[in-house]
């Protein structure tokens, strides 16, 4: 099976996150990985259980380069953790 993690937006702002070991973060190299089908139906559960401070959590399939970060397989996923593509201003790139 392929590695996944579980992504979701945070109520608050909107910004994009990944589920931690211990809660969510907004970086991706922090989510913790799933290698297993069981495992990643138990992520989403626990997602699930967040519903007041996450929204729309689910599940994407990364890759682990050779310096250990992980990337997301699909485009869209890799131009999620990356912010907005119109205003460079804001979002992750502007911080």
């Amino acid at each position: 099976m392929a590695l996944e993690i579980i992504t979701a937006n945070r109520l608050g702002d909107g910004l994009v996150i990944f589920m931690t070991t211990d809660g969510w973060s907004a970086r991706i190299g922090d989510a913790v990985v799933s290698e297993s089908k069981d495992d990643t139906a138990a992520l989403l559960a626990r997602a699930d259980a967040d519903a007041g401070l996450v929204v729309g959590p689910y599940e994407i399939t990364v890759e682990r380069q050779a310096d250990g970060s992980l990337h997301p397989v699909k485009y869209r996923e890799a131009l999620r953790t990356r912010g907005p593509s119109v205003r460079t201003d804001l979002g992750y790139q502007a911080a």
